[in-house]
Order: structure tokens, then sequence, then C-alpha cells
């Protein structure tokens, strides 16, 4: 038997109705090696390639422990999430959860705060692009570059969702030969067996010690890496729009774990392993990677890098525009936001969403480029800085309240199933209280994170109110006419 998580369920949101008319055909629907594809590399970007390096070298070796711990939390959250998911995929996924777990409040602060974050992020990467590509083309304004990025992959988002997934799987594919390469050749190098090389394992405990600035930055440093890992969650997203929906969410995310360990844990082993994390180079120089690269021997490592890194940061904007345009359009089939955010073309994208969400990221560039001295673009990064931890909070309440709705028949029936439930639910949701809590106390870049996030949610709350009222009249006025069709 079947867990039944439709029967509270609006069918608004439902796999059968996402890609309506010819667009829900199955060649325009995501192939089974795109959900692969966009499951392995969808969210290797320049926070790996880069912000790996600002982690180590605040935190020492012991960087090491902050992935774990947040690659822990990360697939505990996500196994949550594909229990719901492989019962009911949705486009809307955990938001839609949330809504008929915890009620309409969480699905409204949910689905607009990560909405949020990927414009911030599309924003981010646009301005990244545009940065890698004044470097090659000095004589073309920075500005310049991140709208024409900007253009190309809304286009690419708006022709289909099978162009997106077309796009993804190259861009992510060579993102993973990258990382396989660094790999493979940075245990050989680490063990002494590369040309040039000797052996390197004693960096880990020489220089200060394994954790040689304490504790506290190894657990304040779980934060910036959950920051890192937040897109994992676009794959179940991806699945629901796929030929088959129930495997590719299986598949998204029992693959999760050992992906977490093998790209971003191995990646940064390998990093402290081969290099002395103290003398390592300050990322905005030289990055983490193209340094590793540069003393393997490989000619031309820094324009190789250089290369993939903006294939990454390209792969996370076409990727996070994705994520923004679905988790709108989602709103707004719940009533959270204008219902012609909704509507989608003839091939099963919602448009409006699409155009909406970059909006928000064209503004951010023209704010960078025209007034940087302002903070504006700053406080966006920074608002958006816990959403993912809010995220995974919700994501726990979420399964823990759902399952405890569930019969026992139906619970034997879920062909994806959370372990121990409910302690390692309860263990995310403390582990995130116990972060933020960390991150208030550890210092002003972190503390800075959680006041103006705190203020997003503020701003959020005034609204609500409001939106609220609007679902009662907008229910109750369906509810009428319901009540007279089943009269004629």
């Amino acid at each position: 038997m079947r867990a039944n998580y439709d029967k509270p369920v609006s069918p608004a949101t439902s796999v059968a109705q996402v890609v309506p008319g010819k667009g829900g055909g199955k060649s325009k629907k995501l192939a089974s090696r795109h959900i692969t594809m966009i499951t392995l590399g969808g969210i290797i970007g320049a926070s790996l390639f880069v912000g790996s390096g600002n982690v180590i070298r605040s935190v020492g070796p012991a960087a090491l422990v902050s992935y774990l711990i947040g690659g822990v939390l990360v697939f505990l959250a996500m196994r949550m999430l594909g229990e719901m998911a492989a019962a009911r995929p949705t486009t809307g996924s955990f938001m839609e959860y949330a809504r008929v777990g915890l009620g309409d409040w969480a699905a409204y602060f949910v689905g607009w705060l990560y909405w949020y974050f990927w414009v911030g992020v599309i924003a981010f990467e646009a301005v990244v692009s545009g940065s890698i590509l004044h470097g090659w083309m000095p004589g073309i304004p920075e500005w310049v570059f991140s709208i024409a990025m900007m253009l190309i992959f809304t286009i690419t988002n708006v022709v289909s969702v099978r162009s997106f997934g077309e796009v993804e799987f190259w861009l992510a594919s060579i993102k993973v030969v990258a990382i396989v390469v660094f790999l493979g050749v940075g245990v050989l190098f680490a063990f002494g067996l590369w040309p040039g090389a000797s052996f390197s394992l004693p960096n880990l405990w020489e220089h200060g010690g394994f954790a040689p600035n304490g504790v506290w930055p190894v657990i304040a440093g779980v934060a910036i890496v959950i920051f890192s890992y937040f897109g994992t969650e676009i794959a179940v997203m991806a699945a629901a729009e796929s030929e088959n929906p129930a495997k590719g969410v299986r598949q998204a995310t029992t693959t999760v774990v050992w992906r977490i360990l093998l790209f971003f844990v191995g990646a940064v082993f390998l990093i402290v392993v081969i290099v002395p994390w103290n003398q390592l180079p300050d990322p905005q120089v030289e990055g983490p990677f193209v340094h590793v690269f540069t003393l393997y021997g490989i000619p031309a490592a820094g324009a190789i890098m250089s290369a993939v890194t903006l294939t990454a940061v390209c792969s996370v904007l076409n990727s996070g525009l994705y994520s923004a345009a679905r988790m709108f359009a989602a709103l707004a089939e719940q009533g959270y936001a204008p219902a012609i955010v909704a509507k989608r073309s003839r091939n099963g994208v919602p448009i409006a969403a699409v155009i909406a969400s970059t909006l928000g990221g064209y503004a951010a560039v023209i704010v960078n480029f025209a007034a940087p001295e302002s903070g504006i673009f700053d406080f966006i990064m920074n608002s958006a800085g816990l959403v993912a931890l809010f995220v995974y909070a919700f994501i726990a309440a979420t399964q823990i309240r759902m399952r405890q709705r569930m019969t026992k028949e139906e619970v034997a029936g879920l062909e994806l199933k959370m372990w121990l439930h409910p302690w390692l639910g309860i263990l995310v949701i403390l582990a995130v209280i116990g972060i933020v809590v960390i991150m208030v106390v550890s210092g002003d870049g972190t503390r800075t994170q959680v006041w103006t996030s705190l203020i997003s949610v503020a701003v959020l709350a005034v609204f609500w109110p409001a939106v609220r009222r609007r679902l009662a009249r907008v229910r109750a006025a369906k509810a009428v006419s319901q009540q007279a069709d089943s009269v004629e």
C-alpha cells in the first residue's frame, strides 16, 4: 500500500497537472541521464572551487569536520524530503509538504524565503561570471557580461524544461570530470606517487594541529558549508518533471551521501593534505583548486580551472533560475503569490515565474555595479545566508508531522523511509538551532548574517496577515462555486 500524501493536497501541484497540455508529453520532460547529472554535479559551484579556501584558512585541517557535519545534516534533510517526495513528487517540493504538514503559514514563509535565496544566488553568480569573463576580455565592462549571462540562461529556462536539463547535463558533466581528475591525481600526489610529490599526510596535524583555531570555528564553519551544499534539493524538484518521478526522487536522495563524501569532503581532504592550511593562498588571489592543480604540474592549470569555475558558475545560475521559477510558480498555485505567475506555456514552463525571478537578479546586478558603496547587494547576500538552515528545519518539522498523521499501513507502504523516526528529525532541528546560536556569538561576520536573515523573515511576517485574508476569500469563493455546481 502506498502512503497517501494526496488526500490533503490541492491538485494544483499534482505531477499530472504540473506540465499541462502538449508540454506534458514525455519528450518534453527530463530524462534519467539529466536527473543523474543534476544529482551528481548540480550543487558544485564557486562555493566549492573558491569558497572552500576561506573555510580552510579560518578553520584549519578541521574544515573536514565542518564539511562532514554539514554533509550529515544535508543527508538527513534530503532523506526526509525524499520520503515525502517519493510518495508524491511535486515541483513545489518542500513548500507544498510544509503546507500540508504545518499549515499555510509554514508554506508561505519557506516558499518565499527559498525564492528570495535563489534570486540572490542568481545575482551573485551573474556577477562572478561577469568578473571571470572580464578577466579574459578586459576591454568589455563586467556588467555587460553579467547581463548577457542572465539573458542566456533566461532563454534556456524559458524554452522548455528539457532545454534546461540538456544545458545542465553538459555543464555538470564538465564539473564532475574536473573533480574526478582532481581527486584521482590528488590521491597519488598525497601519497608521493606523483612525479615531484612527497608523502604529505602529516599536513593534517602539523602547522599548529588539526584544529589550530579551536573548536568554535569548526562549528561556525558549518553555516558556510551548509551554504555550499544548498541546492541538493534541486534534484528532487527536477525529478518531479522527469519521465519517471518516483524513480528520479529515489535516485536523487539515495546518492546524495556518497556524492557529498566524494566531491566535497574528499576534495577538502586532499587540499588540506597536499597544502599546509596556513600556506593556502587567499582565494581572491588564487583559488585552492587552481593552486593544487598548479602543484600537480598540469600546464595552464590557472586557465583550465578558470574555465571550469565559469562552467560551475553558469551551472548554478541555470539551476538556480530553474529552482526560483518553480518555487515561485508553486507559491502562486497555492495563492501565496499573484495567480499570473502560475501560468505555464505549452511546454509546461512557468514563463512569468522565470521572468519575474530574473528581474530581482537584474536589479541586484545593476545595483552592484551602479552603486557598489550602497551595501544593498551585500545585504541581499547576507540576508539569504540562513535560508538553507531554515529550509532544513522546516523539512524536518514537516516530515515529523506528516508521518504522525499516517496509519501503520501507509508507513509500511512508503517507498523511501526516514530512519529512527522522529529522533533524527529532531536532531536536525536542534542542530539548526545550535548553529544559529553559535553564529550569533561567534563574531560580527556570522552575526550579521543572522540579523539580516531575520529582517527578511520579519518583512514576510508583515505581509502574512494580508495574504492569509486573501487566501480565506479565495477559498470561500471556491467553496461556494463548488457547492453551486453540485446543486446543479
